[in-house]
């Protein structure tokens, strides 16, 4: 069993990577980059967290992609040439998962910026969250 874990970190490079986190960074640097769109490998959750986004503002267009494996493009959106994400911050991470009471949700930066939850009602936007009564995993801020 040892044999096998260290050949699954030799091909890993000693890093396990989380998917969420990867997908807002890559968005994050492709707006400060100054690209119209960004692509990455599709899955349940991802889909789920960019339509909240998509209804919140912050990505213009969420399209899927056939063919060798799922994945999905994301139109960014720029605000008088200024992109309208500039940062994230990932707050439940893998070793240690954060969890919002209602009562805890509160907005991000005076409102111009965005947290995303983990439901019980799915993916939410924390004025959703308030909205619904509901409160759930902190998934991460973006600004």
């Amino acid at each position: 069993m040892k044999g096998c874990f260290q050949v699954f970190v030799s091909l890993l490079g000693n890093k396990i990577m989380d998917s969420i986190s990867n997908m807002i960074i890559m968005m994050k640097n492709a707006s400060l980059a100054g690209k119209e769109s960004v692509s990455f490998p599709s899955s349940k959750i991802k889909n789920a967290i960019l339509e909240c986004l998509k209804k919140e503002g912050f990505i213009s267009s969420v399209s899927k992609k056939k063919g060798g494996f799922p994945a999905v493009e994301v139109g960014l959106i720029y605000v008088d040439k200024k992109p309208r994400i500039t940062e994230v911050k990932r707050i439940s991470k893998q070793s240690k998962r954060v969890y919002f009471s209602m009562k805890n949700i509160h907005s991000v930066k005076n409102g111009s910026g965005l947290l995303v939850l983990s439901t019980p009602k799915g993916i939410l936007s924390g004025k959703e969250a308030r909205k619904e009564q509901v409160g759930g995993e902190a998934l991460f801020k973006i600004w």
